[in-house]
């Protein structure tokens, strides 16, 4: 497999895991994936063997300054390590938030935004969902 097919890969298994969280949040298939973490654990295991090629062809990954990470991310495992570690950790904060959720009971339609924006710009999905949070909380 190519790093372009890995890519793909990697895109087409959390794609389904978005729509099932942010379209059926509570259907038991979701439910299961879910509590078993399985498409972050496949992801992780992507990204496991992308870094580690990643770091025996660039040698060490030195993190220490913004122009030797653009210096690491030159290199094609190290941008598709990157990549995939971008989507299991959004996924995982997905999950999360639907987990509290369990607990706070906020309609979907206020949490598939939460969701959405977690997919595409990771940080501030969470920071909306904390807002959201507290707001359900204080009432």
């Amino acid at each position: 497999m190519t790093p372009t097919d890995v890519f793909s890969f990697a895109n087409m298994i959390a794609m389904p895991m978005w729509i099932l969280m942010v379209l059926l949040p509570k259907w038991k298939v979701t439910r299961f994936l879910i509590d078993f973490k399985i498409v972050p654990l496949l992801l992780s295991i992507v990204y496991a063997i992308y870094i580690f090629l990643a770091m025996q062809i660039g040698g060490g990954m030195d993190f220490g300054s913004l122009s030797s990470v653009m210096e690491l991310f030159t290199e094609e495992n190290a941008v598709l390590a990157g990549w995939v570690h971008y989507l299991a950790f959004d996924l995982l904060v997905g999950m999360w938030i639907l987990d509290q959720n369990k607990k706070l009971g906020i309609h979907q339609l206020l949490i598939a935004p939460c969701l959405f924006a977690t997919f595409m710009l990771g940080p501030i999905g969470f920071l909306l969902f904390i807002i959201i949070r507290t707001i359900k909380l204080k009432k």
